[in-house]
Parts: C-alpha cells; structure tokens; sequence
C-alpha cells in the first residue's frame, strides 16, 4: 500500500481529533502500519472549526503533513467547504449527509445520517463514533476488529458498550451504501 492521507474535519465538539486518534491507534497498534497525526483548532473550543490529518503507511511515514487527502470524512458543511479543496481529484468524500450539502461532483462520494444514528443510540456525542464505523467499511484503511478494538481503548470504559454499538451502526451502514453488504 502507498501512503494515504485522510483529513478529518467538523465543529468542535464532533470528536474530530478523537477520530484522528482512533485511527492511528487502530493503524499503528492494531494493524502493523505505521501512523502521524496533526491537529488544527479554532480560536475557540466547541462550536469553532477543527480538522486532523492522519497518514498512515505500511512502512513508516516519510513526511507527517497532509499533501491531498486520499479520504476526507467532514462533520460539518463549514468543513466541507474548507476542506474539500485539500483532496485528491478521485478520493473519497465521507460526510455527515444531514448536515452538509455536497455541491461540487464526486465520484467517490458516500453520506450518512451519523447525527441521527447516534441521536437513536442516546447520545448525539458518539456521532464522531458512527462515522468511525461508517469510514471503517466503506474505505477498509484499517480491518474492522482493529478500528474496533482502537474505539475501546479510546473511550471511557463506561461508555464502551455505547460506542460500540455506535460504530457496529456506522459500520453496518458503510457496507450498505458502499455495496459491500
């Protein structure tokens, strides 16, 4: 596998960064590949912009910064906005199919409702957790059971059976709208 850069962006309070971190855990511990994280935040903490890039290699990650994202998963229409201008000509757009409208054409485009996936769960805070899931089945960066087991040593061991269930939901709907169901 080449290097693949993957940009995560959203409002703070979406779990954007914690979705960069579970999936270097999931890519360095869980998986054998070697994984960097960069962070960017708003002057403010919630409600501001936020984004994380993740490279992850099979090797070892020569250069830590994004160049063009090969998978871009945005929470927010800000985010996609900004952010679309950072990703490959063919990469694969993941977004929150509630809250952003996508304008441009992508050939390589895949929503989901994560926000009401997660509000049906009980808890609109794992909706960072459901579009893990979701990201996990469609692109298959990293194996199921390693981004899983990233989630459970990520979140508080409280609310374990919570995100699971949160990202068992994404990742059901991932290999619905990707046709690998």
């Amino acid at each position: 596998m080449a290097t693949t850069e993957v940009k995560f962006g959203g409002l703070g309070g979406q779990g954007v960064v914690m979705s960069g971190i579970i999936l270097g855990k999931a890519a360095s511990i869980y998986a054998d590949k070697a994984a960097t994280m960069t962070q960017v935040f708003g002057p403010e903490a919630r409600g501001s912009a936020v984004s994380c890039q993740v490279i992850v290699d099979d090797d070892e990650v020569l250069y830590p910064y994004l160049i063009k994202a090969d998978i871009l998963a945005v929470l927010s229409q800000d985010a996609y906005n900004k952010f679309k201008v950072d990703m490959k000509d063919d990469g694969i757009l993941l977004y929150e199919e509630d809250l952003v409208n996508v304008t441009d054409d992508h050939k390589n485009a895949y929503g989901i409702p994560a926000t009401r996936f997660a509000e049906d769960l009980g808890k609109k805070m794992v909706v960072n957790i459901v579009m893990m899931g979701f990201f996990t089945a469609v692109t298959g960066l990293v194996p199921k059971e390693s981004a899983l087991e990233a989630v459970k040593a990520t979140v508080p061991p409280r609310t374990i059976e919570l995100n699971t269930k949160a990202f068992e939901a994404g990742f059901q709907h991932g290999l619905k709208v990707s046709g690998k169901a």
